[in-house]
């Protein structure tokens, strides 16, 4: 329990100051922005309830929006994808007992549900994120474009560190 405490601990601070010194400063495009801090949130065990998963995320959010000066909109983003991870999770995982898994990944999940999984919670999150950075429907398509090229970056960018921790867990055993 202490271990999964300090991993989870050493990632949160780890992918916080990763955002906020490297990826707010990538704009591709002038429309897709990297959120790597979400991997924090997409990796929490399955069994952790949601309120846990909720303050987690909240603490999450807040701590980028303090650092990148956002007010609030990372901390509402990080928090609805805590309450809606456990119904995502259940929309691609239909049985229970497929659930038991300890923590999703690529090799828990497989490739095709760990995708699905890894789209959902980028497509919620920079909806929320761009629908409150935007308060307006000005521009729509210029949204649409930011929500699904910062949705696909942060997608990529999520798979490709689950599967650098895969290949450096899988050369220890």
């Amino acid at each position: 329990m202490a271990k999964t405490i300090i991993k989870f601990f050493l990632i949160f601070v780890t992918l916080v100051l990763a955002q906020v010194i490297i990826f707010n400063h990538v704009c591709l495009y002038n429309v897709a922005i990297p959120f790597v801090f979400l991997y924090l949130i997409v990796r929490l065990p399955i069994s952790l309830s949601s309120n846990w998963t909720m303050t987690i995320g909240f603490i999450t959010g807040f701590t980028v929006d303090i650092f990148s000066d956002t007010l609030g909109m990372n901390a509402l983003a990080c928090t609805l994808i805590g309450v809606m991870r456990h119904g995502v999770l259940r929309l691609y995982i239909p049985r229970e007992e497929d659930l038991a898994q300890s923590e999703p990944s690529l090799r828990t999940l497989g490739t095709a549900v760990y995708l699905k999984y890894i789209i959902t919670i980028s497509l919620i999150y920079c909806t929320t994120v761009f629908i409150i950075e935007a308060c307006t429907f000005f521009n729509p398509m210029l949204l649409i474009m930011r929500i699904v090229c910062s949705s696909l970056l942060t997608s990529v960018l999520l798979v490709c560190i689950d599967s650098l921790t895969i290949q450096q867990h899988e050369k220890r055993l």
